[in-house]
This record gives C-alpha cells, structure tokens and sequence, in this order.
C-alpha cells in the first residue's frame, strides 16, 4: 500500500475524533438554558440522531435487516441518552473520562464471558483504567452534590452500553456500517421522541443551526470519517487515535464557554483519574517497537 492511502486514512480518524470532542461545545452552549436539566438529554439525543439520519442516509448501500441489530440499537440509544445527560449534569471532562472505559468492559465481557484468551496488556489497561474510575469516583462522591453522582454513575453506564454496542458491531461486521449506523440513529429518535416531543418545546431561531451542526457534524460525518479511516489504518492506531477525542473535549468548552455562569474547569481528581486511564489505554493498543506477541 502507497503512503498516501495511509496518511489519508490517519487524518480521516483524527478529523473524526476531532468532531467527536466537540459534544461538550454543543451540549454545554448557553442556548439549551430554555430546557430543564433533567429534560436535555433526552432531547439532545433526539435532535441529534434525527439530523445525524438525514446525513447518513445518503450513503447506505446494502440495507439488510439482521436479528443483531434489535440489541445494537437498543444499546446505541441508551448510550445516548445516559452520555449526554451525565454531560449536561455533571463535569463534562467525568462524562468523557468514564465513557472511554468501552474498551475495558469488551475486554472484562470478552475474557470472563466468551472466554476469549487475554493479554499481559489487556491486564494492564485493566488495572490502570480501574484505578482511574475509582479514583474519579471516590472524589467525585465525596467532594459533589447528589446530581454529579448520577451524573458519574450515568458516565460509567454509558461506556458499559458503548461496549455493548462495539460488540454487536463486531458481530455484525459483514453488513453495510452506513447501515447500520443509520440504524442505530433511527432507533435513537423514535426511542427518544416521545419524552423530547411530549412538553411541546421545539428549537427556535439558530437552535436549529446549533442541533443541526450537532447531529450532522459532530455525530454523522465522524462517523463516516471514522469508517472510511479505518480502511487503512490498523485498529490499534486507530484507537490510539480516538483519545484525541477526551483529551479535546474539557479544551473546547474551556475556549467556548469559560465565562458562562455555570462553567466549572476539571477537577484536579478527574485530571488525575483521567491521566490513569489514558495510561492504560496507551499501555494496551499502542504498537511499541520492539514489543513481541500481539
């Protein structure tokens, strides 16, 4: 394979995982005030997989129904809705954090469940990811109010249902990924739309612009992005890739909102907790030189 194809294949990963990070910019923007906090992640979700379909649906080529993808998308919704509300309620750089512990729960359901053979690294990433949470965790209960707990307890649920979700997909890898990611979206907004529909309160002047860009840029296009990437990028590299995505996402609504009345900086215990699992996580799917055996 030519270089070109591989670079190309690299800056499609970091574009994607760049336009992931920016959840936080949109899901902490003063506009969504007019929403009770106990309501925007449902709606959020709604809005943003409604406009995430309209951009992916162009691009779907082999639709195929598959019994696979009734859990899939079951698990891709409640992923949604449990993320964005732990991020609208509670530190932003938590939410990220903690849902980036997907490939440590594959790992714990692939090795104790589907007795698949582990790693010395995936042992690693497993120890240094569990000091992370747990040390996010301890701080966080014992230093926040009762809401930042749900909100951190919903941040560790929504990495459980992403690893759900991963797992489906690697069960479903023979089908359309366009397909499928339409799929889960689709699922996304009908699950949700009877409590994002039920008060009646829709976007106005340019929170439409806002959810649109949301749905199609932030959601959507990565998406694409990231499949497209992954054509010539090995998944290792890949998934060192993606922690651009964490690392940005705190920077975003640090340089966006900063002066917004309700914008708290990152705790010094989730740069701690985070730090840990970003180790880990680097222990496990960065190609050492030199390192034998996979």
């Amino acid at each position: 394979m030519s270089t070109f194809p591989k670079l190309q294949g690299i800056l499609f990963i970091v574009l994607a995982s760049v336009l992931w990070s920016t959840s936080g910019f949109f899901a902490k923007s003063p506009q969504l005030e007019a929403w009770p906090i106990e309501e925007r992640g449902v709606v959020l979700s709604f809005w943003r997989a409604l406009f995430a379909l309209t951009l992916m649906v162009p691009w779907i080529r082999r639709p195929r129904f598959a019994w696979g993808m009734i859990p899939m998308a079951l698990l891709f919704a409640a992923m949604n809705w449990s993320y964005l509300t732990a991020l609208v309620t509670g530190p932003p750089a938590n939410a990220i954090w903690l849902q980036n512990l997907a490939p440590v729960w594959v790992m714990v359901f692939s090795v104790f469940v589907l007795k698949e053979k582990a790693i010395a690294r995936d042992w690693w990433m497993l120890s240094f990811s569990a000091s992370g949470v747990l040390f996010i965790l301890l701080f966080q209960f014992a230093n926040q109010s009762v809401t930042s707990h749900l909100s951190a307890i919903l941040a560790v649920l929504s990495g459980i249902f992403y690893a759900g979700v991963i797992l489906c997909l690697r069960m479903l890898r023979n089908e359309d990924s366009a397909w499928l990611i339409a799929f889960n979206h689709l699922a996304t907004a009908l699950v949700m739309a009877p409590w994002a529909l039920s008060n009646a309160r829709y976007p106005e002047g340019t929170t439409w612009l806002m959810f649109a860009a949301f749905g199609m840029f932030q959601m959507g296009l990565p998406y694409l992005l990231f499949a497209r990437g992954l054509r010539t990028t090995p998944g290792p590299i890949a998934s060192v890739l993606t922690l651009l995505e964490p690392i940005l996402l705190p920077i975003w609504i640090h340089l966006a909102w900063r002066n917004a009345p309700g914008y708290e900086p990152p705790a010094w215990w989730t740069l701690v907790g985070g730090g840990l699992i970003l180790v880990g996580l680097l222990i496990r799917f960065v190609p050492w030189r030199g390192r034998r055996g996979p």
